[in-house]
């Protein structure tokens, strides 16, 4: 008999003894703080993921629960180069190894090469696979090559006409000086 496991509420350690695995096609409307990133929501975009319990040596030889997380999606973000849309594809293949708890996570997380999270039987994998998306959002996206011709310039035609019909505000003083001088 196989048991079910829900993503939003899984027993970390029944899922890893287990070596059970989870997998879905969702719609990135679903992860709220990852549709913010995208520049206009669109209810067709998805993101294909894929979670594996299992287990996890540390470096004291002590054996852990762990889960291999795989997910992969794109991103329509604003170009920061040319302002258009830009699809950025985002990958994340990462394994986590769970500890007792949050101070266990912290303390061993310096000698540890993955990642540690605490403990839980109502771990919500959906909020871990939005977490690891939005880590890896770039901070300035960009095209590797724009589609449009990109403006490299820092002010425009009327800015600069704008600015030469400008009295310069040092000849007004100066006509005023002299002025003064024909008295």
């Amino acid at each position: 008999m196989s048991k079910t496991f829900n993503a939003q509420r899984l027993d970390v350690a029944a899922f890893a003894d287990a070596k059970a695995v989870l997998s879905g096609t969702e719609s990135l409307q679903k992860y709220e703080r990852l549709a913010q990133e995208l520049q206009a929501p669109a209810p067709d975009l998805t993101l294909d993921w894929q979670a594996t319990g299992g287990a996890r040596k540390a470096a004291n030889g002590s054996v852990y629960p762990s889960i291999h997380l795989q997910v992969q999606a794109t991103l329509p973000l604003t170009c920061q180069r040319c302002l258009t849309e830009a699809d950025i594809p985002l990958y994340v293949d990462r394994s986590f190894r769970f500890v007792a708890d949050e101070v266990t996570a912290e303390q061993e997380d310096d000698d540890s090469d993955e990642d540690l999270l605490a403990m839980s039987r109502e771990f919500n994998l959906m909020e871990l696979i939005e977490d690891e998306l939005l880590m890896e959002v770039p901070v300035v996206p960009r095209h590797e090559e724009c589609p449009v011709p990109v403006k490299l310039e820092s002010s425009d035609a009327d800015f600069e006409q704008a600015n030469e019909q400008k009295e310069n505000p040092f000849a007004v003083l100066q006509s005023l000086n002299v002025g003064k001088s024909a008295d």
